[in-house]
């Protein structure tokens, strides 16, 4: 064998190896949400016995219902400020711009036990009681500086010119928005409400400081108070949400993906 060969035979060895780490224990976690038992090392039989629980059992129902509300009411809040942000930003003085900027990295660098922290206390001053609303602000907060970064590369990009050239053929100011600018930031927009309903979904240290007291649970700060341990249901669950993201990734790369290349061509 020569030497090129035992190199591209290591390539794909080390490939293996990194993938095997990454989703093993995924693969592990679904293949155990089909146990009959509740053991998470010993497989004694195949059943849908979790799966049903699951949908029977109203306070995970509950949580999952909490999370996905408000993944997606903070989601849609931060992206439209976000955007109106990061558009109003491309029009500001270079040192307001900056600091402002500078300003919006900080709740991206800071730790988020910091930022749980602040928030808590932030609430308690206001005494705005800990709950829905709460919960929604403090995703809100932290996602919308994740939506400025995403769409204000592609804001400063565009032609300043367009803006100035609707007006003259007559259109407002909101019809300029909506018409032309927007179209103009699509991709950017949804990228960037993409990484805010990641966050918001996937959130416990804050979700868990604003909601202390409250009942109110999404399903990271539902697991942290388990007080049994690791329930097998939590397997289904987790199995559903990489089923729903997995069916995602695949329509995205072979039906939407061929369909926006074929788009492209056809402008061309």
């Amino acid at each position: 064998m020569t030497e090129n060969k035992v190199t591209t035979v290591l390539k794909y060895v080390f490939i293996v190896l990194i993938l095997a780490i990454i989703y093993f224990p995924v693969f592990s976690m679904i293949f155990f949400s089909f146990n009959a038992n509740k053991s998470f090392t010993r497989f004694g039989g195949f059943s849908f016995k979790w799966y049903i629980e699951l949908f029977s059992h109203k306070q995970m129902m509950n949580a999952v219902l909490v999370t996905i509300v408000v993944a997606v009411v903070s989601t849609i809040i931060s992206t439209i400020i976000g955007t109106l942000a990061a558009i109003s930003l491309s029009r500001q003085r270079k040192v307001i711009r900056n600091l402002t900027l500078n300003a919006t990295n900080i709740p991206i660098l800071n730790p988020e036990i910091i930022t749980a922290i602040s928030l808590f206390v932030l609430f308690g001053m206001f005494y705005i009681p800990s709950g829905y609303a709460t919960m929604i602000l403090a995703h809100v907060a932290f996602s919308t500086p994740y939506v400025i970064i995403t769409v204000y590369p592609k804001v400063i990009s565009l032609d300043p010119n367009l803006a100035d050239a609707a007006s003259d053929l007559g259109a407002t100011p909101f019809q300029t928005l909506m018409k032309v600018i927007f179209p103009q930031l699509k991709v950017a927009i949804v990228a960037g409400a993409a990484i805010a309903f990641t966050m918001s979904f996937d959130d416990f240290v804050i979700s868990y400081f604003v909601t202390i007291g409250s009942g109110v649970s999404n399903i990271s700060t539902y697991l942290y108070t388990l007080k049994r341990g690791l329930d097998p249901k939590v397997n289904a669950l987790s199995a559903l949400i990489f089923l729903v993201i997995g069916l995602k990734v695949t329509y995205d790369y072979f039906i939407s993906g061929p369909r926006k290349m074929k788009k492209e061509r056809l402008r061309g």
